[in-house]
């Protein structure tokens, strides 16, 4: 140090600060993430802008940012335990799809902080689940109201959360999980439904084609009465004689005898 010129040292000195000024005073923003400006001697955390974007920033020294991811993220809350209607134990396994809101990312790290996921989402999305399935029975649970109590489940948590500054994208059941007895019991009765309403199309369907049987029988019948109206003597007389005709053209050798058949027709006599 006795070496350096007398003004090497505060040229370093200032190296040094600058060094340490642009470091104190530079951020970074990367993708998918936004930054809250906090000011130290400026009134706190900056919630009337928007959060910084991604990207490069110079701020003052004194000052910090506090990075927060925008993407949307997934909360898996495995074998959450509920109980249903009539009091049994229920184990259900949701998905969570979420984000903070952007545009009030100052005002959630204001009141809830980097961990608004453990203070605002995980403890919603319990209480909800567990007030939604205790309205229904664990018949309805594992079979017909699967996609009802998602859809109740995830309209009632997003009004919950969204007031505190985070958007609720989805909420998924992924499992119902039933005690074992209850399961068997479950699929005895759906399966004894099935059997019964496959008995009730059996008998439809032989019924259906009974009363088809009946009305095919029906018209041929009316046909035929129909057509033995209609044959009179006259018309069958005149039908014989076109027949008559029609035949003594024929290159056959043959005698026809007019009058002399019955009521009247004619008779064919031929080689045979």
């Amino acid at each position: 140090m006795e070496k350096l010129p007398k003004i090497g040292l505060p040229v370093l000195i200032l190296i040094i600060l600058g060094v340490v000024f642009v470091s104190k005073s530079s951020v970074n923003i990367d993708y998918g993430e936004a930054g809250v400006l906090f000011r130290t001697f400026g009134g706190g955390v900056v919630t009337e802008k928007p959060p910084l974007g991604e990207g490069f920033h110079i701020i003052a020294p004194w000052n910090k940012v506090y990075k927060y991811n925008t993407k949307q993220q997934e909360v898996f809350e495995k074998k959450m335990q509920v109980l249903s209607s009539n009091g049994l134990e229920i184990s259900l396994d949701v998905s969570v799809l979420y984000q903070p809101k952007i545009e009030e990312l100052g005002l959630l790290h204001q009141t809830k902080g980097l961990d608004y996921l453990n203070i605002v989402l995980v403890p919603e999305i319990r209480a909800v689940a567990r007030s939604v399935v205790g309205r229904y029975t664990p018949e309805q649970l594992y079979s017909t109201k699967r996609d009802a109590i998602q859809n109740e489940i995830f309209e009632e948590t997003k009004k919950k959360v969204e007031p505190q500054h985070v958007q609720l994208n989805a909420v998924l059941v992924r499992d119902v999980t039933l005690p074992i007895t209850i399961k068997e019991a479950i699929e005895r009765k759906l399966k004894q439904e099935q059997e019964a309403l496959e008995y009730e199309f059996r008998l439809e369907k032989a019924r259906k084609e009974a009363e088809r049987q009946k009305i095919d029988a029906e018209g041929k019948a009316t046909a035929n009465r129909i057509l033995n109206e209609s044959l009179t003597d006259k018309i069958l007389r005149e039908k014989g004689i076109q027949a008559t005709l029609e035949l003594s053209k024929s290159s056959n050798a043959k005698v026809v005898v007019v009058g002399s058949g019955k009521d009247g027709m004619p008779i064919i006599l031929g080689n045979q």
